[in-house]
């Protein structure tokens, strides 16, 4: 089985080194193509205005100046001889849980892959507001990443639909167990901003990441996280609101 290896913390981050141990237990034929830098919250998104640029940096490890989604495009298109048959995402440091999954870079490459046909999982590990900086603990995801993995590199996914794998804030030992589950739902219009100013006395802002207000349902991605568990969420492509069809129709006729 060959996977791909890929993310939104950039080629050095330390997630990605949890990730390619992991994948290790799975399969000798691994590839790593990530973004060069860092390039959380970068969504979907794909390079359009400027060239984007790939480097390698060993014979199955590439780093693409560029967002996730340019380099799994890179790592399909160039970097690799055979599309792989696996692609995970991560392991991200921090939560792609509720509504972090359309702003997430990591969710998004395993979007990439998804509408291409090919298997792909993104992992996220969560931390705690004490643990912010340099001391995120990825111990939750690398003794449950192939736990979790396991069952599902040889399940047939439905199209253009991807698994969403989000790690507790725990040690390993501590981790209850796993629970698939539904998306929640963040409300960030309560998010904060912070403001300031600059040494030479312009005003910036800041996107903070305080505490956000959420109205988690039962048994949701947030709550079995907050309740010690790993979630596994299937998530689809295709955002059509198909109760709203009809009605939506029946606007338009003469």
């Amino acid at each position: 089985m060959r996977i791909l290896i890929t993310n939104d913390d950039g080629i050095g981050a330390p997630g990605i080194y949890v990730l390619e141990k992991i994948a290790a237990a799975l399969s000798d034929d691994i590839w790593i193509v990530a973004p060069a830098e860092e390039q959380s919250g970068a969504g979907h998104s794909l390079t359009l205005t400027r060239p984007v640029r790939m480097k390698q940096h060993a014979e199955r490890r590439f780093s693409v100046a560029g967002t996730p989604t340019d380099a799994v495009t890179m790592a399909l298109r160039k970097a690799m001889p055979e599309p792989p048959d696996l692609i995970l995402s991560g392991v991200n440091r921090g939560a792609n849980l509720g509504d972090d999954v359309s702003y997430s870079g990591t969710v998004a490459a395993a979007m990439e892959g998804a509408l291409a046909g090919i298997r792909s999982i993104a992992l996220s590990q969560v931390y705690s507001r004490e643990n912010i900086g340099n001391d995120v603990s990825f111990d939750a995801a690398a003794q449950w990443g192939e736990k979790v993995l396991k069952p599902l590199v040889d399940m047939p996914f439905a199209p253009r639909t991807l698994i969403n794998v989000n790690f507790p804030p725990l040690q390993g030992n501590d981790v209850k167990g796993i629970r698939v589950v539904r998306q929640g739902f963040h409300d960030y219009s309560r998010g904060s901003l912070v403001e300031s100013v600059d040494p030479r006395g312009f005003p910036y802002f800041w996107f903070g990441l305080h505490p956000i207000e959420h109205t988690p349902g039962h048994e949701t991605d947030l709550e079995v996280i907050a309740d010690g568990f790993i979630s596994v969420t299937p998530l689809q492509l295709d955002f059509t609101h198909r109760e709203s069809l009809a009605s939506l129709s029946e606007q338009y006729r003469q």
